[in-house]
């Protein structure tokens, strides 16, 4: 009686002859014969439990996997990440310092390139490291910094003192090692003084914020194969900053500063305070953005752009998956065109893919 094959394995095999029969087809004039390259990966898979992607397979992966980000309303540019191979760095300084070469190269200035710099894979007994966070660039006084600060400062650092300190990178190579953390150089993070196109009273908040939005804290998943430190950026859309980071109320809650400022009714609601306050302070990042160099979308733009992408995903007979809570941008909503419209509903099976780990455990592995 033939051995039956564990449902790990077969749910490996499964996912990696999805992948490569999807590279062929997208890519008939470079994947070459795709029974053979499946077949070498079947072997690969059944001696091994894992396989090694081409780094053709790895940057078309990639891309792929940002063009299924259904939380994404920037996915019309999704052939243009740039794509770095660091798959043979295992150690922490060697993960630390090209994470700070990726700030470097998606930088590029002030005009911002989508970048996605993938380290060691997974492989069965021998998880690789992480990175412990949600952006490579992160403020220690940001309210959702707080489990990170307290980390860092549980293992030596000093910093965090002052207003938009820079936290320091957190790298783990093991479950059972502490991490290592790393301060940014500075040539790494470049910031924006943040002012108001009218209200020169503005700049005495004192507000700025970083360039580059590297999102650290998700697992590529190509064919089976998960990349747990996989850091990728496209760049900031205006609203992500304004309304957001600095304005939602368990982040820095600027409303009220920003109202008094411009000496706003804030006696009633009904007098819209909140939304006045809320659209001098997005004027006030893109303004400054436009001002410094650095690339930034604003969201009626990008909207509009989102909908091109539908419409040439469509032409090649592709579904769009899209979360409208997210794609609906938090400012103006109903004035977007992506607004009074349905999408295609998330798939959470749609791989390649970048997933959320499913739990605060860095370490914790689904799909």
């Amino acid at each position: 009686m033939a051995r039956r094959r564990p449902p790990a394995l077969v749910d490996k095999l499964s996912a990696a002859e999805s992948f490569i029969r999807q590279f062929a087809a997208e890519n008939p004039e470079s994947a070459g014969n795709p029974e053979q390259r499946w077949r070498q990966v079947r072997r690969a898979v059944e001696s091994s439990g894992t396989y090694e992607h081409t780094p053709e397979e790895l940057t078309f992966g990639a891309r792929v996997a940002w063009r299924n980000a259904a939380r994404c309303i920037g996915r019309l540019y999704w052939r243009s990440l740039v794509v770095r191979d660091l798959r043979q760095l295992r150690h922490p300084d060697e993960i630390a310092e090209q994470c700070f070469e990726h700030l470097r190269q998606a930088t590029n200035g002030g005009r911002i390139r989508p970048v996605v710099s993938v380290f060691a894979p997974d492989r069965p007994g021998r998880p690789a490291a992480r990175l412990l966070g949600e952006q490579l660039v992160r403020y220690a006084d940001d309210p959702l910094s707080r489990r990170r600060l307290a980390l860092a400062r549980e293992l030596g650092w000093k910093g965090g003192k002052e207003e938009f300190d820079v936290l320091p990178l957190l790298v783990q190579s093991a479950p059972e090692r502490a991490p290592s953390w790393y301060e940014l150089p500075e040539d790494t993070v470049l910031e924006v003084p943040l002012r108001h196109p009218e209200h020169a009273g503005f700049a005495g908040l004192g507000l700025r914020w970083y360039a580059v939005p590297a999102v650290s804290d998700m697992t590529l998943e190509i064919g089976g194969v998960s990349y747990p430190a996989a850091p990728f950026n496209g760049w900031y859309m205006g609203t992500e900053i304004g309304s957001r980071n600095l304005g939602d109320a368990d982040r820095y809650d600027l409303l009220p500063s920003v109202a008094a400022l411009f000496e706003l009714d804030t006696a009633s609601d009904r007098s819209l305070w909140r939304d006045r306050a809320l659209v001098e302070l997005n004027r006030a990042v893109l303004h400054s953005f436009q001002e410094a160099g650095v690339t930034m979308a604003d969201h009626h733009t990008e909207s509009t752009r989102f909908l091109s992408h539908i419409e040439r995903e469509r032409r090649s007979g592709r579904p769009v998956p899209a979360d409208w809570s997210w794609i609906v941008p938090p400012l103006s909503g109903s004035a977007t065109a992506v607004f009074h419209r349905s999408y295609d509903p998330p798939d959470e099976k749609l791989r390649p893919a970048f997933l959320r780990r499913p739990s605060e455990d860095p370490w914790a592995t689904g799909s």
